[in-house]
């Protein structure tokens, strides 16, 4: 088993969550993920970065209450608006729906996005600071 810590205080925004995503899960890669969320899910199958497929994980997130705040609506907002920016890379239709449920209190916002995310990868256990459980979305596998 292995424990990896990120700091909740180096993140800001979007672009901060993966710097310090791949401060700690990276360190030894001669390359980075780039900011995006199905790079992520890649890196916590386990073949690439300190999280090995071979071995569980504890993630530790310090501060995990202030990334909630820094990765809620706001930042969700904006992450949907610069894909609607960019029609011919994104599913337009589907983002506004999105968007449109974030709008409503129904959505997801990026953070908890994240969580969906990690809970697709039962080996993953993540706590906060004092090692109390984060509470995950049900998969749906």
């Amino acid at each position: 088993m292995i424990t990896l810590t990120i700091d909740g205080d180096r993140i800001t925004d979007i672009p901060s969550f993966y710097d310090e995503i791949n401060r700690v899960f990276m360190a030894d890669e001669d390359w980075a993920l780039g900011e995006s969320l199905d790079a992520l899910n890649d890196m916590l199958y386990g073949s690439f970065g300190a999280a090995t497929a071979e071995q569980p994980l504890i993630w530790v997130w310090k501060n995990i209450a202030q990334s909630r705040e820094v990765l809620g609506v706001e930042t969700t907002r904006a992450w949907y608006a610069d894909k609607l920016a960019q029609p011919g890379r994104f599913n337009v239709r589907q983002i506004k729906r999105d968007l449109a449920l974030l709008e409503s209190g129904e959505g997801p916002t990026y953070f908890e996005i994240v969580l969906e995310v990690i809970a697709d990868h039962p080996r993953i256990r993540l706590v906060d600071e004092r090692g109390q459980a984060v509470a995950l979305p049900a998969t749906s596998g």
